[in-house]
């Protein structure tokens, strides 16, 4: 069940969402539209955005010739890398927290081409060029200008137009087929110059790296300035038994089934003017993973071709656009349009029509999202073996979680962001509950060390919590050590610089000032979580419900970088509840216990996948199931 967070930030009113302007050191936190930075971007001119698409080609232009891929994309971690509000967030509360000296570290990895061309660090994306909000885009791996070792995502891009050569891991043999063909593939052009047939790349540059791990570390392998180990999803690769037996991360991560090496699909790599290319080995681009997009979904996924009528509408319109209140729905359009007042970009009927009939399509491309994030997740994670017995006055109750994978610990990556924890609820015979664990506060965290609720004593800690996430551990003043949000420990300096380490950090595998506990499962490992539920004055027999839920990020970290604001003008309330709402109960199982202390049923449930079309929604037949569709 999951909770309204009526109590969401009542301990914290003073927090708001956007309407600040921050400047401390010369980093601008910039969210509101009247924000400074929002003047100096609206003096871009459309030419100026022209010719930026000529030096870095946004993924659009590539979809022409690969929907598949582009598709894909267009809903994956990778498109969202800089959309994100919670890292826009982050990043910006880290350079606060840093003087700015941590700089544009983040940004390195979460939108490469922005980077490079110099973006504002916490520009609103509402300001940035188009390509630079893609995030790690087409070019971001197939522009890459040399092939580099393994460094931490300062990657430079080859600039050029459409036509300039690109990398790919199969080489030109594939394009000169095609080149060679031009009765097949008609009316072709690698000219830039010739503003006559369809731009094509003149060269495939073979590129290995594409193929190869080394080549994800850049990014997932996560090594601040100061030696902190940050993410180490590539470390923990190269250590596996799947990386011993030759299986590489894009084996499982772009194959058929994702989390898992079951080979790849065959098929055109390109649709040229109608024409299919020969079919080869193909790779999947969505990537699935833990996060999901809580930004409206006129934004999210990147739309490809909308309507002619709504090509001209910037973010700023689409945030405005009031899906959830039924805008462009028939019902709605007949009656409460009538009273209802319109922002200056939605005045038209058949506007706010076509912007319903894309948000609907949009929902479900989320819902397929959605359908390959809870694969990789079950792949990843599996609830094992469930036992109960009787110690005196006690029911111990004992549940495995299993690493599903050979490839690398789960949770891996931003490990002290992921909570992966048991949901537990018994009830005797009459209903009442007689025992709980995992479940929330007020404020949509959970009963641990970070709930501002327990530190508060308004809630009980949770005892016997199961939770797989990492905790940051930084040092104190005065010694020992104690858990913190967020990676950056409170200088006692009055210069709260990021500095280099006085002693090696090879000596201790980190800076002396913090480091991170982990609680991740190693790979093929496991572990047993045991409860003990008093059962004196009960009626038999119990129910127990226990649920394996992932979530992207607690809530506690939204208040960490609440203070730098949020993109969209969205207030950190909004956000806490599309993260809480979008958490997924990935196994389930129902138990019934007898006094003797045995097992009597054991039912696994699992979630239905009804995937949503336009024609059903339209007739009521099918709910979306994503957080920010459902409301559909």
């Amino acid at each position: 069940m999951r909770p309204g967070l009526s109590g969401l930030y009542t301990q914290r009113k003073k927090l708001t969402a956007l309407s600040v302007l921050i400047s401390v050191g010369g980093l601008f936190l910039l969210s509101a539209p009247n924000a400074v930075a929002r003047t100096a971007m609206d003096a871009r001119t459309a030419h100026e955005e022209v010719a930026l698409a000529e030096r870095y080609p946004p993924a659009a232009m590539c979809a022409s010739c690969h929907p598949k891929q582009y598709r894909e994309w267009s809903v994956s971690q990778h498109a969202y890398s800089q959309l994100s509000p919670m890292y826009m967030a982050m990043q910006a509360t880290i350079n606060l927290k840093t003087s700015v000296t941590n700089g544009d570290f983040c940004m390195r990895c979460h939108t490469p081409v922005g980077a490079d061309i110099g973006e504002p660090l916490a520009l609103t994306n509402l300001d940035r060029d188009p390509a630079s909000r893609e995030g790690v885009t087409c070019i971001t791996c197939h522009r890459v200008s040399q092939a580099y070792g393994k460094i931490s995502g300062r990657l430079a891009l080859d600039e050029g137009p459409l036509v300039a050569p690109v990398k790919g891991p199969q080489g030109n043999a594939g394009l000169q087929v095609v080149l060679a063909d031009p009765e097949t593939y008609r009316n072709l052009s690698t000219d830039a110059s010739n503003s006559r047939g369809k731009k094509v790349h003149a060269e495939v540059d073979h590129f290995f790296e594409l193929t190869s791990p080394r080549f994800c570390g850049n990014c997932h392998d996560v090594l601040l300035v100061n030696g902190f180990r940050l993410e180490e999803a590539f470390s923990d690769y190269k250590t596996s038994p799947a990386h011993k037996r030759g299986v590489t991360c894009q084996d499982c991560h772009m194959g058929r089934v994702q989390g898992r090496d079951e080979g790849y699909a065959r098929g055109p790599a390109a649709l040229i003017v109608k024409a299919d290319t020969p079919d080869r080995k193909v790779t999947n681009h969505y990537f699935a993973g833990p996060d999901h997009s809580i930004v409206h979904p006129g934004i999210f996924p990147h739309p490809l071709n909308p309507p002619r009528n709504l090509r001209k509408k910037t973010l700023r319109d689409w945030i405005a656009f009031d899906y959830a209140a039924g805008w462009g729905e028939a019902a709605f359009e007949k009656g409460a349009a009538k009273e209802t007042t319109f922002p200056n970009a939605w005045r038209t009927t058949s506007h706010r029509k076509a912007a319903r009939g894309l948000i609907v399509e949009q929902c479900e491309t989320l819902e397929w999202a959605r359908g390959q994030r809870l694969e990789v997740l079950r792949n990843g994670f599996v609830l094992g073996d469930i036992s109960t017995r009787l110690k005196g006055d006690r029911l111990v109750l004992s549940v495995e979680v299993a690493n599903g994978t050979d490839g690398h610990n789960v949770p891996t990556g931003f490990d002290a962001e992921r909570i992966v924890f048991l949901e537990v609820d018994i009830r005797d015979d009459s209903g009442r509950q007689v025992y709980v664990s995992g479940d929330r506060d007020p404020n949509g965290d959970l009963r641990d060390t970070h709930s501002l609720y327990v530190a508060n004593g308004d809630v009980p800690l949770d005892k016997e919590l199961f939770n797989l996430q990492s905790k940051f551990l930084i040092k104190l003043a005065r010694g020992g050590e104690r858990e913190q949000v967020l990676a950056v420990n409170s200088s006692i300096s009055a210069r709260p610089f990021i500095r280099p380490e006085l002693r090696p950090t090879t000596l201790y595998g980190r800076p002396a000032g913090a480091r991170k506990h982990r609680q991740v499962l190693k790979a093929n490992g496991s572990r047993k979580a045991a409860y003990k539920i008093n059962i004196e004055d009960i009626s038999w027999p119990l129910s127990a419900d226990i649920s394996l839920v992932v979530q992207m990020v607690p809530v506690n970290l939204v208040a960490a970088v609440a203070a730098a604001g949020f993109d969209y003008e969205m207030s950190p309330k909004t956000v806490a509840e599309r993260v809480v709402t979008g958490a997924e109960a990935i196994w389930q199982r129902k138990l019934t216990v007898s006094s003797d202390g045995l097992i009597q049923t054991d039912i696994p449930v699992t979630s239905a996948q009804k995937q949503c079309t336009v024609e059903g929604f339209d007739e009521g037949e099918c709910k979306f199931k994503n957080n920010l569709c459902n409301v559909l």
